[in-house]
Formats: C-alpha cells, sequence, structure tokens
C-alpha cells in the first residue's frame, strides 16, 4: 500500500506569481552590478580574455590569453559569447558593458532553465498533493506553475547566485547550464528519444567547453544511474547517451581540432587538459571543510528548504522530483570534494537542483515554520537595508560619525557626491520593499511562493542599494582605473614603440596578475610583453610596500640598471604597489 503523501494544499494556495512581477524581479536582480560598475579584480582576467578576442585574431579565439599572457584554465566557451557580444554591441553600449550583455543571456538562460525544470516535474500525478475529499484541489499544471515561481524565487534568493551572476566568469555560464542539463534530463525522460539525448550531448559539450570534461562526465554517469533507479529501458538509454556523448564530442571538437592542427604560436590544448586533471584527486579534508564553510551561506535559504523535501518524501519511492536534483546534488558534491583545491564559484552547478528539490520541500512545511521564515527575512533584510542607508548618508554627509570614519578608514580620500538617478532608484526599491512586507502582512495570503518572496525581495534590494548609493565607493575602492591612467601618463614619451612591439609607451615587462595585466590593457592601453616578446625596456613591477628594497629586481635583472619612473598604488588597498621603471641608457664610449 503507497504511504500517504505529505502535502495538502487548496487550488487558491497555487495563484501563480504575475508574469509581469517575474520580469520586473528579474530585472532588479539581473541590471544592478552590470550598469555603472568598473571592472574588478573578481572578474577584470574574464573581460581581459574576452576584449583581447574582440580586438584580435582567430589565434585569440582559439588559444586564450589577455594582452600576450596565456590563459588556458577553464575552456573558450564564457569567452568567446562574450568577445561576440563586444563586437555586436561595443560600438553602441561600449566594449565593457557589451561583454555583460552576455553576462544578462547567460542569467536568463539559467533562471528559464530552473523555472521549467520545476513546471514539468511539478505537473507529474507522483508530485502532486493529496487530492481533498470535497475537491478543491490544484490542477496539475497550476501547481506546477506554482512550484516553478517557488523554484525561481529561490534560486534568486541564494547568496551564492547574488555573488557570482553578475560577473563575467565561466563559472556563472556553467551553472545556467548545468540547469540547462537538469531541463533536457527531465525532458528526456518524460519521452525518451534520439532528439532529447541530442540536446542532452548538446549541453554536455557546452560545458566541456566551458570548465572541461569533469562535470560532464559527473553528469553522465549521473544520468546514467538515474535511469537505472527508475527502471528505465537499459538498451534504449545506454543507445540515448551514447548518442549524447557523442554530440558532446563534436562539439569540444569543434575548438579542440582547430586549435590543435594549426601552428599556433600558444598550444591551448595540453595545458588545457592539465588543468583538467589538476581538478580531480583525493578527498580531503581542506575541501570538505571548504565546502561546508562556504556552502552553508552560498546555497542559503535553498540548503534547508531542500534538506525538509528529502524528510518530508522519504517515504514514496521514485519520484523524479527527488530523485533526480537528488542525484545530481550528490554526484556535483562528490566532484567538488575530489577537488584538491576547491573555488567557491564552483558551487554554483549545485544550486539549481537544490533550488528546484526546495521547492518540493516548501508545500510540506508548516504554517508556523514558513511565518518564522518571513520574519526573519523581514527583519534581517530590513536592518541590514537600513544600514546600507546610513552608510550612504554617513559618507556623504559625516553622520553618524562612527559609520563616517569606517567609511573613510576602508576607502581614504574617496570624495561622495549625490547621485540623482542612483537616489531614485534605491529609493524607488526600498518603497517597494515596504509595500511587499505590508502586502504580505495586511493580506495573509495563502499562496505557496509567500514564503520565499520576501527573502528574494529583501535580497533583491540589498543589491540595489549596493548597486546604487554604494557603488562610486566600491568602484574608487576595487577598480584599476586609476592606476592604470596614473602608469599611462608617467610612460615615457620617447619609447619606440614599433621596435618594442606596440603602442601605449612600448611593450612592459611585468609580474602582475591577470586580472591587474586587463585592466591595465583596457584602462590605460599599455602593451605588455607576450609568451615570446623581445626585450622591453619597460617594466611593471608589483610588490608590497613592507618591501623596502628592490632584491626582486637585482634577483631578476642581475648586472642591469633600472630608473624608477612611478610608484603608486591604489588608495583603498594598504598593501599592494606598483613601481614602473626604464632600463637606463648605456653611455656611448
Amino acid at each position: 500500500m503507497p504511504s500517504m503523501k505529505p502535502v495538502r494544499l487548496s487550488a487558491a494556495a497555487t495563484l501563480a506569481l504575475p508574469r509581469w512581477a517575474i520580469f520586473a524581479l528579474g530585472l532588479l536582480y539581473i541590471l544592478p552590478g552590470l550598469i555603472g560598475r568598473d571592472l574588478w579584480k573578481d572578474d577584470a582576467a574574464s573581460y581581459g580574455i574576452m576584449w583581447t578576442m574582440a580586438h584580435g585574431s582567430v589565434n585569440d579565439w582559439l588559444a586564450p590569453n589577455i594582452a600576450g599572457l596565456p590563459v588556458f584554465d577553464e575552456g573558450p566557451l564564457a569567452f568567446w559569447l562574450g568577445a561576440a557580444c563586444i563586437k555586436l554591441f561595443g560600438w553602441l553600449v561600449g566594449d565593457v558593458m557589451a561583454a555583460r550583455v552576455s553576462t544578462i543571456g547567460i542569467f536568463v538562460t539559467g533562471a528559464l532553465s530552473v523555472w521549467y525544470t520545476a513546471f514539468h516535474l511539478g505537473r507529474r500525478a507522483d508530485a502532486q498533493p493529496l487530492r481533498l475529499a470535497f475537491g478543491g484541489q490544484p490542477e496539475p499544471n497550476d501547481y506546477g506553475r506554482t512550484l516553478a515561481d517557488t523554484a525561481l524565487l529561490i534560486y534568486l534568493g541564494c547568496l551564492g547566485l547574488l555573488v557570482n551572476s553578475h560577473e563575467t566568469l565561466a563559472v556563472t555560464l556553467q551553472g545556467a547550464l548545468l540547469a540547462y542539463f537538469l531541463y533536457r534530463a527531465v525532458r528526456y525522460v518524460e519521452a525518451p528519444g534520439v532528439a532529447n539525448a541530442g540536446l542532452i550531448g548538446l549541453a554536455l559539450g557546452a560545458l566541456t567547453l566551458t570548465r572541461g570534461y569533469l562535470s560532464p562526465c559527473a553528469l553522465m554517469l549521473t544520468l546514467l544511474l538515474c535511469t537505472r533507479f527508475l527502471d528505465m529501458p537499459a538498451g534504449r538509454t545506454l543507445r540515448d547517451l551514447a548518442i549524447a556523448a557523442l554530440v558532446a564530442l563534436l562539439l569540444a571538437l569543434a575548438w579542440i581540432l582547430p586549435a590543435t592542427l594549426q601552428p599556433y604560436q600558444l598550444a591551448p590544448l595540453a595545458p588545457w587538459l592539465t588543468w583538467n586533471l589538476h581538478q580531480i584527486g583525493w578527498p580531503s579534508w581542506h575541501s570538505l571543510k571548504a565546502f561546508c564553510r562556504v556552502g552553508i551561506w552560498f546555497f542559503w535559504p535553498a540548503w534547508p528548504f531542500a534538506g525538509w523535501a528529502i524528510y518530508a518524501w522519504r517515504r514514496q519511492s521514485r519520484l523524479l522530483h527527488i530523485v533526480l536534483p537528488l542525484s545530481f546534488v550528490g554526484g556535483l558534491t562528490a566532484l567538488i570534494l575530489l577537488d584538491p583545491a576547491p573555488e567557491s564559484g564552483d558551487l554554483l552547478k549545485l544550486l539549481p537542483p537544490l533550488a528546484i528539490m526546495a521547492a518540493f520541500g516548501l508545500p510540506a512545511m508548516k504554517r508556523g515554520a514558513i511565518n518564522a521564515i518571513d520574519w526573519f527575512s523581514v527583519m534581517v533584510l530590513t536592518m541590514i537595508a537600513g544600514l546600507a542607508w546610513l552608510w550612504w548618508i554617513a559618507t556623504l554627509t559625516g553622520w553618524p560619525t562612527q559609520l563616517a570614519k569606517n567609511s573613510a578608514r576602508l576607502a581614504p580620500d574617496f570624495e561622495a557626491e549625490f547621485g540623482v538617478l542612483a537616489f531614485m532608484v534605491a529609493a524607488a526599491a526600498t518603497i517597494g520593499w515596504f509595500v511587499l512586507v505590508y502586502w504580505r502582512i495586511s493580506r495573509q495570503p495563502t499562496v505557496l511562493w509567500r514564503a520565499v518572496v520576501l527573502s528574494s525581495g529583501g535580497l533583491i534590494l540589498f543589491w540595489v542599494l549596493l548597486m546604487t548609493l554604494l557603488l562610486p565607493q566600491l568602484n574608487y575602492s576595487k577598480s584599476y582605473r586609476s592606476v592604470a591612467r596614473h602608469i599611462a601618463d608617467n610612460l615615457p614619451k620617447d619609447s619606440d614603440s614599433d621596435s618594442n612591439g606596440g603602442g601605449g609607451g612600448g611593450c612592459i615587462a611585468t609580474n602582475v596578475s591577470p586580472a591587474q595585466r586587463a585592466s591595465f590593457a583596457f584602462y590605460g592601453g599599455l602593451t605588455f610583453a607576450g609568451i615570446k616578446s623581445a626585450k622591453c625596456d619597460l617594466l611593471l613591477l608589483q610588490d608590497s610596500v613592507n618591501l623596502k628594497d628592490s632584491r626582486e629586481i637585482a634577483q631578476a635583472f642581475r648586472g642591469k640598471q633600472w630608473v624608477l619612473l612611478w610608484e603608486g598604488r591604489r588608495p583603498a588597498d594598504r598593501d599592494e604597489r606598483f613601481r614602473l621603471y626604464r632600463r637606463a641608457a648605456v653611455p656611448a664610449r
């Protein structure tokens, strides 16, 4: 005898979120942080690859690099998308914003994939709530739409997505493609066949070109295990997955073959394969500790709801809406724990299955727990929004005094100005937040997604305030724009740019990081030495202000004389220091 389902809902609880509201939330979520933001150190390196591709040759598209510095980690797909957008829209909105158009497309792909995956899982017969004695239970499609809205709100409310979704990073594309793969996997289970298998292969091939082959292999193996657990025919499944693997391989070869067969100066394949191999090893305490330390906030609030879904549906067997996302969470978690040096951004690929599974845990929660979550969201997020307003007021007026001192310490010499547009957007978002809270408290709605609309809305409010009121100060602290312009202004005017390989005062040898190299090349027009460049007469050295001498120069350039042209740093960075040197002229005999 089948056990009783854990969900009892009336049709009134499954009213869909208005489409205009979803559209508005999406715009408020993704546009702040893209418009008006300088290149920050976090995503400047990725942008540098896109910018080099867009203004370079075919070689740059096949062998990713930043102004001549090879970058063969990850894969080229995310950078291709950004470079294509620069070529298409750079003349209209500028190169930086054009590259971020790809970020908008990636966000939309991930959000739509999460919504449609939850919708298809939610309208299945095994996911429906108990039939009420006198009727009034929701229709399958209505219930599916409500669960899809809930999954999307949970997805948007996750802190990890907020941190990474506004950056031009390969891990951001990987998360969106993972969501699309989940959607294709659900469609394949519902309607097995060559067409759906081919689309699965398309997702796997794109993932390979984004962050290597380990995640696609793990996903393929996990999907195979899911089909066996769901008692799908083994022969047909193996045939279909072989087709998917073939499509993925052909898509990956579209980059691998040209990059391998042509005699380019930078050969990307061998370093890329080596990077893939370095992403897997034996499980370690370091990986587990890093996963737990970061994951507890990265996956919030999805993981508590997802955990409750597993518990609430534990008495049911072979439920696709639990088995499929849980299997992928388990497989991808194991892959992350096998990574000797896991990155926080790599956790993005766990968000789609967690958010989808969390949506099925929410209907099984008690009303008291839902109300507690609501009040927690209202109190904490309102307090955070209030602190953001107070910080902005303190930076602008000097009151409250302690906050003004903290602001001045974090951003020395920053001169705040009143931005009318930023203030109006921030004020409108704040008013919208209080309207949303009033609606929730006064109406006491029974709709299922009421438990997460406040947490998602409050997080979006905080992000809007951060990217409007506080954006000038963040740009001042995190951007290398001013440093790049100071370096460019101090380049010698008589440098022979033709003989040294480019404009911008001649080629420059340097030890700066890829992100700094990209920022200086873009903002300052600096031409750096390539991997096989001739010797340069200029040297840009990054070190610490704690170093009192030039020992690094003496060791690297023994027997040569260098003249200091400029020294400086970002005002907000107390340790970092840049020094520009020129090779001293040898006196004629």
